[in-house]
């Protein structure tokens, strides 16, 4: 459960209704972390009400998205198509970690899911996706059914030009997509 909220009003009637911790978006910015547009583990109302007045003012800032503060493991699923070729679909550990280790494998769509699973397995950041130092492992069959379903989706729409969906948070029981970006082409 989100919304996007544009007044203090509702930013504290969601607040209310959701309950703490939240996470809080800027909308409008692309690159959200480097404008200073994310903002995780918000506990009060107080706090709540002094970054949303700090976020509504970020440049191209069209609205405030909340929603409630979750954990797992961050991942990574992207599509970029390459003309003449079709579409590379890549998979990685998300969030700013993708940035930093470049850990991504990369398939070409379509993919199976023994090639999804290929991919998820060849990842050096695997042991931090199988469970490490006694962090809980993810469940890797949803990420690579998830991995195939984007890997369909683009096949089916090859308007995609790209889409990322960075982060998904992922545990043993579920993945979810927190943020997703998705670029269209028309010829």
């Amino acid at each position: 459960m989100e919304v996007v909220v544009h007044t203090r009003e509702e930013a504290i009637l969601y607040a209310e209704k959701v309950g703490y911790p939240l996470v809080m978006k800027v909308v409008g910015p692309v690159h959200k972390s480097d404008v200073g547009g994310v903002v995780l583990n918000v506990n009060s109302e107080e706090s709540m009400l002094a970054e949303f007045q700090r976020m509504i003012l970020i440049k191209d800032t069209t609205g405030i998205l909340i929603q409630p503060m979750l954990s797992g493991t961050e991942l990574f699923i992207g599509a970029k198509n390459e003309p003449n070729f079709g579409h590379m679909i890549l998979c990685g550990l998300g969030g700013i970690f993708i940035e930093v280790l470049k850990d991504v494998k990369s398939g070409l769509a379509p993919l199976s899911f023994d090639e999804a699973l290929e991919m998820i397995n060849g990842l050096q950041g695997k042991k931090i996706i199988d469970g490490i130092r006694g962090q809980e492992g993810i469940n890797k069959n949803k990420f690579a059914e998830i991995i195939v379903r984007v890997s369909q989706l683009v096949s089916e729409a090859p308007v995609i030009a790209e889409m990322d969906l960075n982060p998904l948070l992922a545990t043993k029981d579920k993945i979810i997509a927190v943020d997703a970006r998705i670029r269209i082409e028309k010829s």
